[in-house]
């Protein structure tokens, strides 16, 4: 089974970063034939992709790698990075706040993670607390690779406010 996992070049433009970046992630090998992979690592960077998608990658011999080619098959879960900005902030207590509500993450270091969302969550009890700790100053976040499913969860919760408003 372990040999069903293999690590995997992303190459892409990052708006977080603003530049070119390289990016290894791993995936399990759902079809070799058609070189068919799942993602399963969490994105740092803002790639346009999220866990569990099923993309095709194939061996550039010059990279050393299977190089991500375009993604076959969405997961609807969605990836948000997330920028600790008051140095107070324990980053791992920010994340178990996020984790409470059922979205792993993976922190770069004390000052950075990047969130999984799960297409079962509704997104607008995460995005409430992101705009919560980014009003507080507490944080700064991204949402690179947000489903429709979750762009979905923050029409209604736009939606809401609207008829709130009224």
């Amino acid at each position: 089974m372990e040999d069903s996992f293999k690590k995997v070049l992303f190459k892409y433009h990052s708006n977080v970063l603003d530049k070119e970046v390289k990016e290894t992630m791993w995936a399990l090998e759902v079809d070799a034939e058609k070189g068919h992979y799942q993602l399963d690592s969490i994105p740092f960077y803002g790639a346009s992709i999220a866990t569990n998608d099923i993309f095709k990658a194939t061996f550039d011999e010059l990279e050393g790698f299977l190089v991500y080619e375009n993604t076959v098959t969405t997961s609807e879960n969605s990836i948000v990075l997330v920028i600790i900005t008051d140095e107070m902030s324990d980053g791992k207590l920010l994340q178990q706040a996020f984790k409470n509500r059922h979205c792993d993450s993976e922190a770069l270091n004390d000052a950075y993670f990047s969130m999984e969302i799960l297409k079962s969550v509704d997104y607008r009890l995460i995005k409430e607390l992101l705009d919560d700790y980014e009003t507080q100053g507490t944080i700064n976040h991204a949402e690179p690779c947000l489903s429709k499913k979750h762009r979905e969860d923050l029409q209604k919760l736009d939606e809401s406010n609207e008829k709130t408003s009224s």
